[in-house]
């Protein structure tokens, strides 16, 4: 019983940021429908699919081209506190399920719209992905090694950092100003406008004097000694972030750098030459080795593991930061709730697989249900 149990959420289906938001917010109790497309032969409900980011929803299978089917849609949209969409703009309302329509239909409707570039602005017809709306929010530029080009971090801050998550909170915000007012309303969440908003401390840095636009140069971008990943002895890595004096002179003991006569931890002209220092110190243990060193202290230390070792951590474990589903281990629902826990509802489900009885609780009677089937307008 999430803190969004009772929310009613209609997502219609996309790729990346937009159902990871429907994830996020199934994980915290909305019922989510997710409206697919029809056409694709159901698999076996008792063999989930293995995308993950489409757990804890059911699916109904609309042709969304055929107005019969924008109707039943309508009809869906009804009796929803959210809508989630994800196409270029335009696209919903040459559909005929635009915000307009959808809020006369339900004038309590949050309209969650989930674009790249926004639905405004030079760039808001043209197609991009995560790589692209990073680089115009001035984020990418300020990814990687001095002398490399910038690093695509995946796609974890457009996507999903500034893109999926802020329209989850956009939502609930959304949702709360409709229980005070009663009113809906639309929610334009840009990547490109989160991929910014995530880079406000970097620039609160750079009007103190304290971050240049020079890549890998700076204290949280790999320029520091002190804060950047280190290789072991087994080709390992282990990370450190020993940022505060306090944390820094544990480093040095753990190191045992404590009693040389090394510069002054913030002097910039010494960071590479004690990056050298520290490197061949790490090199000399394996990461395990470190971490029985440095693990428990204050060094702000931890091994780099890969995604697929992350769950068998200790940490991990006790705190069941990662769950098993339909035999697919994946992360469990975050942030955690004292009264009203997350949970994951449901496995994925198939295009389609719920069709009947969620038109059914939509109050569509067999007869209708039978003729939108035969027609091919729900699957």
């Amino acid at each position: 019983m999430g803190p969004l149990t009772g929310t009613r959420v209609v997502e219609i289906a996309g790729i990346g940021p937009g159902p990871f938001c429907a994830m996020v917010l199934a994980d915290m109790g909305a019922e989510v429908v997710r409206v697919d497309r029809p056409g694709r032969a159901m698999g076996d409900p008792d063999t989930p699919p293995a995308d993950i980011l489409n757990r804890g929803r059911r699916s109904i299978a609309v042709d969304l081209k055929d107005p019969a089917g924008v109707e039943v849609v309508l009809e869906l949209i009804a009796s929803a506190d959210a809508l989630i969409e994800g196409f270029r703009p335009g696209v919903m309302e040459r559909l005929g399920l635009g915000p307009d329509v959808g809020l006369a239909r339900n004038p309590r409707l949050v309209y969650g719209r989930m674009t790249g570039w926004g639905q405004t602005g030079p760039y808001a017809a043209s197609a991009g992905h995560d790589i692209n709306y990073i680089a115009l929010a001035g984020s990418l530029a300020h990814l990687g090694r001095a002398g490399e080009p910038p690093t695509p971090p995946i796609n974890l801050i457009g996507d999903f950092g500034g893109g999926g998550m802020l329209l989850a909170m956009g939502i609930c915000a959304g949702l709360v100003e409709a229980g005070r007012s009663g009113q809906g309303q639309v929610v334009d969440a840009a990547m490109v406008d989160g991929a910014a908003l995530l880079m406000t401390m970097i620039h609160a840095f750079g009007a103190m004097g304290l971050w240049t636009d020079e890549r890998g140069t700076n204290m949280l971008d790999t320029g520091a000694h002190y804060y950047d990943v280190y290789e072991c002895a087994d080709g390992r890595y282990v990370s450190i972030g020993s940022i505060e004096p306090q944390f820094y002179a544990e480093l040095l003991r753990l190191t045992g750098l404590e009693g040389e006569d090394l510069p002054w931890q913030q002097d910039k002209t010494h960071w590479a030459e004690l990056k050298v220092r520290l490197a061949s110190v790490f090199k000399a243990k394996t990461m395990h080795e470190w971490c029985q060193v440095m693990e428990g202290s204050d060094v702000c230390f931890a091994p780099v593991l890969t995604m697929s070792e992350a769950p068998g951590h200790p940490h991990n474990v006790e705190r069941q930061t990662f769950t098993e589903v339909a035999g697919v281990t994946q992360p469990a629902p975050a942030p955690r709730f004292s009264r009203t826990p997350g949970a994951i509802r449901r496995p994925p489900p198939h295009a389609g697989q719920h069709t009947d009885e969620i038109l059914a609780e939509a109050g569509v009677d067999k007869a209708r249900v039978a003729a939108l089937r035969q027609a091919g307008t729900v699957a």
